[in-house]
């Protein structure tokens, strides 16, 4: 019991420390997006460009087919100097009626918001580790909330922010839950 408190401890000692930083630039000249810019947002993070497209080039990394028509199309992956993952993508309900992803949050209690990707996971399988969705100090996640009534046709922006695996891993398993995993690749 005493590690979960430390751990905890240390993930809002961190958080806090972040919480003033802005992004940071890497090689391409955009900015990667930090634990304040995640911070309140129903919407993927963006570059600093003057593109909509999340920080990668648009291509498409992974795709996961769930029930009723709902895709899920991950787009980027990215690995920034804080040590975190920011992966993002575009959830799209091409089925014939609206979908609500209750399933996809997790099963914490204390989550305030029920409809969101809180529950995705990164799954390192040579590692044998799974690295969940990050919190923050008012016990959100750092993840897309207000995932309620996508309606048919419609379209929405999703990312989620996880702590990063060690830099030699690049190949990852993305899962929500009760729907099937896809392999993505990490970048930076």
């Amino acid at each position: 019991m005493s590690f979960r408190i430390a751990g905890a401890a240390l993930v809002v000692v961190i958080s806090l420390a972040l919480a003033g930083c802005g992004g940071e630039g890497n090689d391409d000249g955009k900015k990667t997006i930090g634990l304040n810019a995640a911070r309140g947002s129903d919407a993927a993070p963006k570059s600093s460009g003057s593109s909509e497209e999340p920080a990668s080039s648009g291509a498409k990394l992974g795709e996961i087919k769930g029930p009723d028509g709902v895709v899920v199309t991950l787009t980027s992956a990215v690995r920034d100097k804080g040590g975190f993952v920011t992966v993002n993508g575009t959830v799209a309900n091409r089925g014939s009626k609206p979908y609500t992803p209750l399933t996809w949050r997790s099963k914490e209690t204390e989550m305030k918001s029920q409809s969101s990707v809180s529950g995705a996971s990164l799954i390192d399988s040579a590692g044998k580790k799974r690295y969940l969705v990050l919190r923050d100090t008012d016990g959100e996640c750092l993840c897309t909330t207000g995932l309620v009534n996508i309606r048919p046709g419609e379209s929405r922006p999703v990312f989620a922010q996880f702590p990063a695996p060690p830099a030699s891993v690049t190949d990852v398993d993305f899962q929500l839950p009760a729907m099937p995993s896809a392999r993505i690749r990490i970048s930076g």
